[in-house]
C-alpha cells in the first residue's frame, strides 16, 4: 500500500473512542492518504507492505488530533477594554447591557467595518489559535443583528477559512441581542430574524449551523424556539447560549430540538443535563467567560459526568467577556476552575468538540477515514497540555495531511 505520508516514532493521544481514556499509543505511527487517516495506532499493527512518499520521523513526540475550537465570536469590530475597567470598577455584565454598552458597543463598530477590516482584526486571533495547535474552529456572527452586516461577519469567516489552513465552521447568531433601531420590540426582530435573515443567508451557504442567546438579558424561551424552528425548517443544524446567568432552561430547550451542543450552562439543573443526554446535546463549558466576568456559579460538570454527557471546552474569544485565544490556557481553566480532569479537558477539545460541531465523523480523534488533522508535541506526557500556562510546546502541525508551518 503505498501513501502520502507515514508519521514514525511517535506516541499518540488516539482520543479514539474505541481505545480507553486517551487512547494512548506509546510506539505509534499514523499513515494519511489524500488528506485522510489510512492508519493510526501501534507500528507493529500497521499494515503490512506500507510505502510513503514521505517519511517523517517525530523522534518520540506525542501526537494529539488537532485542536478544535467550537465555540468563539472571533469576527468583530473595536474593542472593549473600557467596559473591561468599568467591570473592574464594580459594574456587572448585565448592567452595562442594560446601560447599552456590552453586545450593543461592539454592533456599533461591526456595522462601520468593511469585509477587509473584519478579516484583518480577526486574522491575529485565529493565528494565535493555530499556532497552537487548532487545525478547527468555529466562528460565529451575531455583531450585527441587521442582514447586511450579518452577511459580512459570516463572509468575512468563510474568508479566514480560505486565507488560512485551517478549517472554519460557521454560525449565524443573528438573535444574539436587540439591536437599538429595533426600539425594544423582540417579536419584530424575531420576524425578521426568522423570515428575512435566516432564509437570506441559508440560500447564499453563509451558515452551517443557528445559535441564539437565550437569556433574561437576550432573548426567551419561546423567541428562541421560533428561531429554532426556522432554522430546522431550512435545515440547519442549531445550539444554543444556554443557562449562562439564570436558569431559563435553555439547555432542555436545546435538547428538545435537538441541538448539536448548549453552550455556557452555568445555571443549568438535573432536569436539563438529563434532556441533553436523551438527545445527545454536547455541553460546552467556557471557563474563560467564567474567569474574566468573575462568575460564581460553576457548570454543573458533577451532574454531566454522572448522566454520560459529553464535555467541550472552548476559548468563547469575544471582546467583551473572554477576549481568550489559547486553548492551551481554556485547558488550564478548565481543569483548575471546573475540576476537569486532564482527559476531560484534552478530550474537550478534540474529540468532543468535534462533535458539538457535527464532524465526529470528520475530526477529534486519530481514527482511519478521519481527516489527518495532527498537533505534534515537545512534551513528555499530555498532563503538559493541561499543566502549563503562558507556554506552547506546539512542535509542528499537520491539516489535511499537509505538514504546516513549525514553531520557531
Amino acid at each position: 500500500m503505498t501513501v502520502d505520508r507515514v508519521w514514525h516514532r511517535c506516541r499518540l493521544a488516539t482520543l479514539s473512542p474505541t481505545r480507553p481514556g486517551l487512547g494512548l499509543v506509546e510506539d505509534g505511527l499514523i499513515a494519511a492518504d489524500t488528506g485522510k487517516i489510512v492508519y493510526a495506532g501501534p507500528a507493529r499493527d500497521a499494515p503490512t507492505g506500507l510505502d510513503a512518499r514521505q517519511s517523517i520521523d517525530c523522534e518520540s513526540r506525542w501526537i494529539t488530533p488537532g485542536l478544535i475550537d467550537c465555540h468563539t465570536h472571533l469576527v468583530y469590530g473595536g474593542d472593549r477594554a473600557e467596559e473591561f475597567e468599568l467591570r473592574l470598577a464594580g459594574a456587572s455584565y448585565a448592567e452595562i447591557a442594560l446601560r447599552g454598552g456590552g453586545i450593543a458597543s461592539t454592533v456599533k463598530a461591526t456595522r462601520l467595518a468593511s469585509e477587509d477590516d473584519l478579516v484583518a482584526s480577526a486574522q491575529p486571533r485565529l493565528d494565535a489559535l493555530i499556532a497552537e495547535g487548532a487545525t478547527t474552529v468555529e466562528i460565529k456572527s451575531g455583531y450585527g443583528l441587521e442582514l447586511e452586516t450579518e452577511r459580512r461577519q459570516l463572509r468575512a469567516a468563510r474568508r479566514l477559512g480560505r486565507e488560512r489552513s485551517v478549517t472554519v465552521r460557521t454560525t449565524f447568531l443573528g438573535a444574539h441581542a436587540m439591536p437599538p433601531e429595533m426600539g425594544g420590540d423582540k417579536t419584530a426582530y424575531i420576524d425578521a430574524v426568522c423570515h428575512q435573515m435566516l432564509p437570506a443567508i441559508a440560500k447564499e451557504g453563509l451558515a452551517d449551523a443557528v445559535d441564539a442567546f437565550c437569556e433574561t438579558i437576550a432573548f426567551s424561551a419561546h423567541e428562541t424556539a421560533r428561531v429554532f424552528t426556522a432554522a430546522q425548517e431550512l435545515g440547519l443544524p442549531i445550539r444554543l447560549h444556554a443557562d449562562q446567568l439564570t436558569n431559563l432552561r435553555g439547555a432542555a430547550l436545546a435538547a428538545k430540538f435537538g441541538a448539536l451542543a448548549a453552550d455556557h450552562l452555568e445555571y443549568t439543573d438535573e432536569d436539563g443535563v438529563m434532556a441533553m443526554r436523551a438527545a445527545g446535546t454536547v455541553a460546552v463549558v467556557l471557563p474563560g467567560a467564567f474567569y474574566f466576568l468573575r462568575e460564581k456559579q460553576m457548570p454543573p460538570i458533577e451532574l454531566m459526568r454522572r448522566h454520560g454527557v459529553p464535555i467541550a471546552i472552548s476559548t468563547d474569544c469575544n471582546p467583551g467577556s473572554s477576549p481568550l485565544t489559547s486553548l492551551l490556557l481554556t485547558m488550564n481553566m478548565g481543569a483548575t476552575l471546573f475540576r476537569l480532569t486532564v482527559d476531560e479537558c484534552i478530550a474537550a477539545v478534540t474529540r468532543e468538540a468535534a462533535r458539538a460541531l457535527g464532524l465526529f465523523d470528520e475530526a477529534g480523534s486519530l481514527d482511519a477515514g478521519k481527516r489527518c488533522d495532527l498537533a505534534i508535541w515537545d512534551i513528555e506526557r499530555p498532563a503538559e497540555l493541561v499543566y502549563r500556562m503562558g507556554f506552547n510546546p506546539l512542535h509542528s502541525r499537520v491539516w489535511q495531511g499537509n505538514p504546516m508551518e513549525r514553531k520557531s
